[in-house]
Formats: structure tokens, sequence, C-alpha cells
């Protein structure tokens, strides 16, 4: 058997492929090596052991009628008029993050420190860097998971995983009634209390309404930057970031909205993780009725580089 080492070097100079097999006669073949047959036939040479993996990691699909979910059984039974889709991204399926952290588990949901580059949800080539499957494979019993919201792969902070389709139903709800109340902090470039706050922007993003508050927290002059509390009454796609660049904050480690220039002579501060952090989420629990808070560790909330001397 090849190393994992071995393995890896591989898959860093494939190109990504895709396949797809129609299941038409029923021969005793297992999953893996009808796969490795259509590889060969493609010009793709994956040994079991790369297949394997990559299906652990979410990279088959099973489509059965109407209905198309990823496939990790590999000893379920295929039936003819089956469809087989096999993704396989070798950089993606090389891809690793931190573990989440779990803050609570109240059984029907639970509530977890989502890390730098963790995904909300996976794509057709994998989800084994989703906070999803790592809350399923975290708990023994291996619970249903659903995601009812989401922060960006560059975010951290907290994040909700409902335990089935019920309570799914109802945080979705209370997202969107707006009764569910998340605290952001950030670091941006700047000296952001030269600003009258709270500091209310309501720039649209992509021609829809959106609403930021911005508080000043503290200011860092050898940095030249500021920690800023934020609240949002609507999620537009990265709206934090974009409304805090539109008023020239950008937040630290924003390579796709922030400023390169801000970051001249201070190399490490632009090559710094987005300083974008979910520190806190609130709502009357749909269950009990109580109202439930949740807080990030100081650890992990944003910090201030070290300077040194």
């Amino acid at each position: 058997m090849q190393k994992v080492e071995q393995l890896n070097t591989e898959n860093e100079i494939m190109n990504p492929f895709e396949c797809h097999i129609d299941i038409i006669d029923l021969e005793a073949i297992s999953i893996v090596d009808l796969l490795v047959n259509q590889c060969n036939e493609q010009g793709v040479k994956l040994s079991k052991a790369q297949i394997k993996q990559a299906i652990a990691k979410g990279a088959l699909w099973l489509s059965r009628g109407k209905h198309t979910q990823r496939l990790r059984r590999l000893k379920k039974k295929l039936l003819a008029q089956d469809k087989l889709h096999f993704y396989f991204n070798p950089k993606v399926l090389s891809t690793e993050v931190a573990p989440a952290k779990l803050i609570a588990d109240l059984k029907d949901y639970s509530v977890w420190f989502k890390p730098y580059g963790m995904l909300s949800q996976g794509s057709k080539w994998s989800d084994h860097c989703t906070i999803t499957r790592f809350a399923q494979q975290y708990f023994p019993d291996e619970r249903a998971v659903f995601i009812v919201h989401r922060l960006d792969r560059a975010a951290t902070g907290l994040i909700l995983v409902a335990h089935s389709k019920k309570a799914a139903k109802l945080f979705s709800a209370l997202f969107e009634k707006h009764q569910l109340e998340k605290q952001y902090q950030i670091i941006v470039h700047g000296d952001f209390s030269s600003q009258t706050t709270p500091k209310v922007i309501e720039l649209p993003i992509d021609e829809k309404p959106a609403r930021s508050t911005f508080t000043f927290a503290q200011y860092h002059q050898a940095l030249n930057q500021s920690l800023v509390n934020v609240l949002i009454d609507t999620g537009r796609k990265h709206q934090i970031r974009k409304h805090a660049a539109s008023i020239g904050f950008p937040v630290v480690g924003d390579r796709l909205h922030g400023d390169k220039s801000l970051a001249e002579g201070s190399v490490e501060s632009y090559a710094a993780d987005l300083q974008l952090c979910a520190v806190s989420l609130s709502f009357t629990c749909p269950f009990t009725e109580q109202v439930k808070a949740f807080k990030v560790l100081d650890e992990d909330k944003p910090h201030f580089a070290i300077v040194e001397a």
C-alpha cells in the first residue's frame, strides 16, 4: 500500500476531473472498482486508497430518481438506472483546517466557534472542511446536520447548526424575521475614534438594502488600527467588509475589498487572516422560549498583532 505522503504528492500534480457513471447492469463489482475502471478509461490513474479517501471527504454522489446526495457507504447496493458522480480535485481534497470548537450542545441544535478557513457548506468536490461535516463526525450518534446561517470562509465566530428539519425550519424563521442578534468585532486600518459613533452605513449591496452599525472600541496607535463592534440588520454577502471599506476603514486581512496600499511597510498586517469575528449570538429558543446568549472565548476574538520592540 502506498504511503499517504506519496498519495498527496501525486495529487498535487493532477488536474481536477469528474466522471459520471450510468448503472445499467448490476454485475458483482464494488463501487471502488467501478470508479477505478472508469478513471482508467479516462486516462486518470487513481489507486483504490485515493478513491476511498476522496469518497470519505465527500467527492462521490448518487443520483436515484429525482434525488441526488453524497454517497459514503461503499457497500450500498446500487440499482439499475442509478448514476454515480465522482468529483476529484486534488487541491480541494488536500485542504486542511483547524477544528471547530463546541460552545454549547442543546441536542436539537448546537453552537460552534468556526475557525478561519472552515466552510459553512461544501461543494460538489468535497464537504470535509465544512462545519456541518465536522459537527456530524463530532457527535457519537452522528446526528443529522442542517446549516441555517453562514459565515464567510475567511471569517471566524459563532455559527449555529440544527440537528433536525424542525429545528432548521424554526431557526430559519428566526433569521428571516431578524429575531436573532449577532454581534461582530473587526479590526480595521485607521483611527476609527475620529468617527462619530455609532456610525450607521446603509450602502446597498448587490442592489439590495443593507444596514450596518459600527461602534468604536479601541485604537492601537503603533499599528494604526482600530477595534470596532458591528451590528447588522441585514446579511448581505461580505456586507461588513464592503461597508467598512466604503468609509475608508477596510478590515485587516481583507484581500477582496481591502486597500493594499495601507499595508505598505507592514506586510504582516495585510498577510494576516481576516480580522472579522462573530463574537456573540442571542435569541429566544424556539423550543423552550428561554433567552439564549452565547459568546466566543476571549482568545478567539480579534486581537491586534504583537509589535516587536
